[in-house]
């Protein structure tokens, strides 16, 4: 029985990694295509009409509420992960095999999951500044 509590944390661990990639990139590739787009929509003349602006807060509503999504996921599946090795930390402490893990990979994934929220968070930001900047001074 052991062995299939542990088979299934293997795959929630697995499954949680791909779950996180896929919020990482499509967040990353949302950031950067509004970028792109804004920034070329803010080009032009110096007058802006509605149209513009629509886009323009179209994608910036886009952005904020996709990374929002994004950065709770990522909090949440950084909960998740603790919780899953933590309980492979007990079992494996439990059958005398606790000498194969080191539990200090635990504050390395911490780590990595604030460098993923932070990459996230940086380019959304720039999603949204630089065409602003790049609206109000042309």
């Amino acid at each position: 029985m052991i062995e299939r509590v542990h088979e299934h944390i293997i795959a929630e661990l697995q499954q949680n990694s791909r779950s996180d990639t896929v919020f990482i990139l499509t967040a990353i590739f949302l950031n950067l295509l509004a970028l792109g787009i804004n920034s070329a929509n803010s080009g032009g003349g110096g007058n802006r009409d509605a149209t513009q602006w629509i886009v323009f807060f179209t994608f910036v509503a886009l952005v904020i509420v996709v990374n929002f999504v994004v950065e709770i996921g990522l909090i949440k599946g950084r909960q998740s992960r603790i919780k899953l090795i933590n309980g492979l930390l007990k079992m494996y402490k439990d059958q005398g095999v606790e000498g194969y893990y080191d539990p200090s990979l635990l504050s390395n994934y911490t780590v990595r999951y604030n460098l993923f929220l932070l990459a996230v968070l940086v380019t959304g930001i720039i999603a949204i500044v630089v065409p602003l900047v790049l609206m109000m001074t042309r």
